[in-house]
């Protein structure tokens, strides 16, 4: 949820249908967010429910519905996680239509996808890999103001010096 901690520090609404409330009501507000909703409506769930469905089928934990688990008292907690990795090999044998190589496939999809008028769609990792250009770019790591004010009330909550805002130079992004 660190995308509604951002929002959350920046003042901002989270986009509609991505989070719910503790009694598990739709909300744009980040304050109240307990959970994300799967992406992708219908098909998303889907693709979520079967990731909880292998998670407790093989890592033996209750699935953790809306931040409360379902277990009772004497119910051991923790966490499963499931991944699922498959070889491309396993699946093609690398024989790509028309000659193409997995690279063009990949570019060809990517470009399908951002095509459209979905232009300004993000791919995954996209806004880290802009943010890591841009400090890059400008030679150290980037801080919004707010995060900055939330680093130094951490700080002052640990007793750990807190950071002079005039030390950081100012860039427009």
């Amino acid at each position: 949820m660190g995308r509604v901690q951002v929002m959350k520090r920046e003042g901002k609404q989270l986009a509609p249908g991505c989070a719910v409330d503790s009694e598990g009501n739709p909300t744009t507000d980040p304050n109240k967010a307990v959970a994300l909703l799967p992406f992708g409506a219908h098909k998303g769930y889907g693709l979520g429910l079967i990731d909880e469905l292998y998670a407790g089928y093989i890592g033996g934990s209750l699935p953790e519905i809306r931040g409360t688990s379902r277990g009772g008292d004497g119910e051991k907690r923790g966490s499963t996680f499931y991944f699922q990795v498959i070889h491309p090999d396993a699946m093609m044998g690398n024989d790509y239509v028309n000659g193409r190589s997995q690279k063009e496939n990949v570019k060809a999809i990517i470009e399908d996808v951002l095509g459209h008028g979905n232009e300004k769609c993000m791919l995954p990792g996209q806004p880290e890999a802009r943010w890591g250009s841009l400090s890059k770019e400008h030679g150290g790591l980037l801080f919004t103001m707010a995060e900055i004010e939330e680093l130094n009330h951490l700080a002052h909550e640990v007793g750990a010096e807190q950071w002079n805002l005039a030390d950081f130079k100012s860039v427009q992004v």
